[in-house]
């Protein structure tokens, strides 16, 4: 993680990902994540209710990935290290496959 400001960087190791997936609407789908880190990686103190948010197109190609803390925008961004294992766990064919099957919004 880095925050914004600062020279200190931190690499999270995400043992386990959880993936919230909805379809935003005919562009855009939205996936929230929830991290079980790394005992040897703890997230930063100050923040609360740490998770992000991946936006990705209906089949699956990745715009953007940020980190949010209590479902907002925070002062952190992900490191490279961070986004691509973020980018691996959108990328597997389960993912890909629950992505591209989620139901338009009405």
């Amino acid at each position: 993680m880095i925050k914004y400001g600062l020279d200190t960087v931190t690499e999270l190791k995400f043992e386990k990902i959880i993936a919230n997936m909805e379809r935003r609407n005919d562009q855009w789908v939205d996936i929230e994540l929830l991290f079980e880190l790394s005992e040897a990686t703890p997230a930063p103190d100050d923040l609360i209710d740490f998770s992000g948010l991946v936006i990705c197109t209906p089949e699956g190609s990745i715009a953007q990935i940020v980190p949010q803390d209590e479902d907002c925008d925070c002062e952190y961004q992900f490191t490279t290290f961070e986004k691509e294992q973020i980018t691996a766990f959108i990328l597997q064919e389960q993912n890909q496959l629950r992505i591209r099957q989620l139901p338009s919004p009405i």
